[in-house]
């Protein structure tokens, strides 16, 4: 509480809830979710990339609000289906990035919740690895790679150790 009485809650100090959509079309919804996967590799830190199905650009999984899961059970599920990885999900948002999606001809501005997953497993079969490739780099290459500011710059800064 601040001196006037006002309680400030903030998405970091909070308890995340499963999300209940109110309708079936995710198109209104323009909120996703994402993790940043990463492994410890040869002392190293290392960030898992994934390749956009259409354009081939080099992003983190991340999709839609899933009714019934919260928003780094989207992010874990989404990782999952986009990279092949499962391992240790933190439920506090590393930061947010903006961008704009192509969808139905259209250009959807979208904010991605950014969740830290440190991976435990690589599947070699996983839902969309016809679709997709990954990649495993160095945080500064994986910097380089995508090109959304905010994500860079969450990249560039990211340091496991400061987790909770």
């Amino acid at each position: 509480m601040d001196t006037k009485g006002t309680r400030h809650v903030t998405v970091a100090n909070s308890k995340q809830r499963p999300i209940r959509l109110a309708v079936n079309d995710k198109r209104a919804v323009r909120t996703q979710f994402g993790a940043l996967c990463y492994r410890i590799h040869d002392g190293k830190v290392e960030i898992l990339l994934v390749t956009t199905r259409r354009s081939g650009r080099w992003i983190i999984p991340k999709g839609w609000p899933m009714d019934g899961e919260t928003p780094a059970g989207a992010a874990a599920t989404e990782a999952w289906e986009e990279a092949g990885v499962t391992g240790k999900l933190s439920h506090h948002v590393l930061g947010f990035y903006a961008y704009d999606k192509g969808y139905a001809g259209d250009r959807m501005p979208c904010v991605v919740a950014v969740f830290p997953l440190k991976v435990k497993k690589v599947a070699k079969q996983f839902p969309e690895r016809s679709q997709r490739r990954r990649k495993w780099v160095s945080l500064k290459k994986a910097a380089g790679m995508v090109t959304e500011p905010e994500l860079r710059a969450m990249i560039k800064a990211f340091d496991p150790r400061t987790l909770r």
